[in-house]
């Protein structure tokens, strides 16, 4: 039998990945802030991804099970949407300490249990390998350094057989569109510093996320990940062609860009 972690289980990817890898034959061990009850080949583990001590508690309960992971699965992060120079420094730790040193934690205290040929898969965003476009730069940064990590993690990790893959996604059905919209609003109505051209920058947001894919569409390929016998490092899925566009702009096109749409 084979067991796999996932993280942020209980939300849109996370509950669709679990779902699917479990009706694939694999065990899986669902971690969050909050579960529900068991299912067939879903056993939930409640622990806060940021908490050492929850961690390390989640990791003394699959020890009862299982001393062996095939892989480790994170879906865990959060978004935001804030102005660099107005933002509490609260939520800055905060974005960091879920998106980023969570994943670092759950892969520091598991690597026990990973063996020769196990597989850890990250999901990033379509984001992290491009420019951050003004106030959504708080997320893409926490989400390029976590890709940045998994790059280095992965240069590590081969010398003991573990492959490291990340999953750069565009825009997916789940809770997390409607806060990019709330944080918008939100945005527009406390900045100090910025005319905020909301209705702007909102049909900016829409053309993104109108264009969203269903989270089975991720556990899909996380399906096809984990059966590949040599993964690739970046997986992505649903990419926008306009933000795909801006990134390859020279970067006074991109200033010029933004100032006349959002001004």
């Amino acid at each position: 039998m084979k067991y796999i972690i996932v993280t942020g289980a209980y939300g849109g990817m996370g509950t669709a990945t679990a779902k699917v890898l479990a009706e694939s034959g694999f065990t899986v061990f669902a971690l969050d802030k909050e579960v529900k009850d068991a299912e067939k080949g879903i056993i939930p583990i409640k622990a806060d991804i940021t908490d050492e001590g929850s961690v390390k508690s989640a990791a003394l309960e699959i020890g009862k099970i299982t001393d062996s992971l095939f892989a480790i699965i994170h879906f865990a992060g959060i978004y935001m949407l804030d102005s660099l120079v107005e933002m509490r420094g609260s939520d800055f730790e905060k974005i960091f300490g879920i998106n980023l040193y969570g994943a670092f934690l759950i892969n520091r205290t598991f690597m026990p249990f990973l063996k020769k040929g196990s597989r850890i898969i990250i999901t990033t965003s379509e984001l992290a390998p491009l420019d951050p476009l003004p106030f959504t730069g708080i997320y893409a940064v926490s989400k390029a350094a976590l890709d940045r990590y998994a790059y280095s993690l992965r240069m590590e990790l081969q010398l003991l057989g573990t492959d490291v893959s990340v999953i750069r996604a565009g825009a997916v059905k789940t809770g997390m569109l409607g806060a990019s919209t709330d944080a918008l609003s939100a945005f527009c109505e406390k900045t100090e510093l910025y005319s905020c051209n909301a209705e702007r920058f909102r049909r900016i947001v829409d053309g993104i996320e109108a264009k969203s894919v269903s989270p089975g569409k991720i556990a899909s390929k996380v399906l096809k990940i984990l059966k590949k016998r040599h993964p690739s490092f970046a997986y992505r899925i649903n990419g926008n062609p306009w933000l795909k566009l801006y990134g390859i702009l020279p970067k006074r096109l991109q200033l010029f860009a933004i100032r006349q749409i959002l001004r």
